[in-house]
């Protein structure tokens, strides 16, 4: 006995339907965000692990074994950058190397993320973007920093891998800071600015793709 043309419609379309009726769809997964909590106050970043899942798995390994925590922002640079990340920068008495240590989750450095189609990569070091810090191309590490500008003059040779959700008046603030050596333009805080705290959470999917 063969099917009439509308039931076998209804059949298909109650193919997609749940329980109670309800259309089954894909959940899009938990955006992932990070609170940095400074002496100078709280930072919160969105990752982008569609667009740099080696350098988000690092940095969310690295944050869940306390890594970051007790580290010094070792660098500002005044109207480009804040960075962070070394683990020398624990150590006073090893001011002279601050800017040179880093450590992975994969036991060694890791390879650039540079994916020209990816949206990130598309917009570029715009203000609030955090991108990995290396020196030379695959040695990212643990070091990252946080743009204070616009910078679309830059080249495209590090891996972008969140971007700040609020408070980047905090980010400004350390921007701000005096340096050592006095009146420098780009040199580490002469008074220490901490990351007290770095916290990994997942909440409810953004509405819009950053």
């Amino acid at each position: 006995m063969s099917i009439p043309r509308s039931a076998a419609f209804l059949l298909l379309s109650l193919a997609f339907l749940g329980d109670a009726g309800a259309v089954v769809t894909k959940k899009d997964p938990p955006r992932e965000t990070v609170l940095i909590e400074t002496s100078l106050g709280t930072i919160e970043i969105e990752l982008y692990r569609a667009d740099a899942p080696k350098a988000v798995e690092n940095f969310v390994g690295l944050a869940k074994k306390r890594f970051f925590d007790g580290l010094r922002f070792h660098r500002v640079a005044k109207g480009f950058v804040i960075q962070t990340g070394d683990p020398l920068s624990r150590d006073l008495q090893s001011v002279a190397k601050w800017g040179t240590g880093g450590r992975s989750i994969y036991g060694k450095e890791f390879a650039d993320e540079l994916n020209v189609s990816a949206p990130s990569y598309r917009r570029g070091y715009v203000r609030g973007v955090v991108a990995m810090a290396n020196h030379g191309r695959n040695t990212n590490s643990s070091q990252f920093f946080i743009m204070l500008v616009d910078a679309p003059q830059m080249p495209k040779n590090y891996t972008i891998f969140g971007g700040v959700l609020h408070g980047m008046d905090v980010v400004d603030k350390i921007g701000g800071v005096e340096l050592d050596p006095p009146y420098a333009s780009d040199g580490r805080p002469k008074q220490d600015v901490i990351l007290k705290r770095v916290t990994i959470r997942k909440t409810a999917p953004a509405k819009k793709a950053h």
